[in-house]
């Protein structure tokens, strides 16, 4: 596992957070989604991503977290379960499936503004 002290300040951000009885984990920045040309390709937790499955990449969040992801601009939200890391693009918190992006409308800007929040922990790495 190569480890990178660019992630050490969302590392300490969670364990805070985790540590403080009552505290939900929630974080504001962009969200993007996969490309098609990753359908079928396996995430960084093993499984084959699907479009069509309602799942993120997190750069550090555990898989298997169940984070609800908002879109400030319309209102909308929906349910994603963390598979995956990334995005590898600065500035942004979120990788989305396709069909999460479309469930809060960010397949049609691309890139949208969003809040997450933790719904239940994942036990994964």
């Amino acid at each position: 596992m190569t480890w990178s002290f660019r992630r050490l300040p969302a590392l300490l951000s969670l364990l805070l957070l985790g540590a403080c009885a009552g505290g939900a984990y929630t974080e504001t920045g962009k969200a993007s989604y996969y490309a098609d040309k990753f359908n079928g390709r396996k995430t960084a937790s093993g499984v084959p991503y699907r479009p069509g499955k309602r799942t993120a990449a997190h750069n550090t969040l555990p898989f298997g977290t169940v984070v609800r992801v908002t879109n400030p601009q319309n209102g909308r939200s929906v349910k994603v379960t963390v598979n995956d890391r990334g995005p590898h693009v600065k500035g942004r918190i979120i990788d989305l499936s396709r069909k999460a992006a479309h469930k809060i409308g960010v397949d049609k800007a691309g890139v949208a503004p969003v809040k997450i929040k933790v719904v239940r922990q994942g036990s994964g790495r």
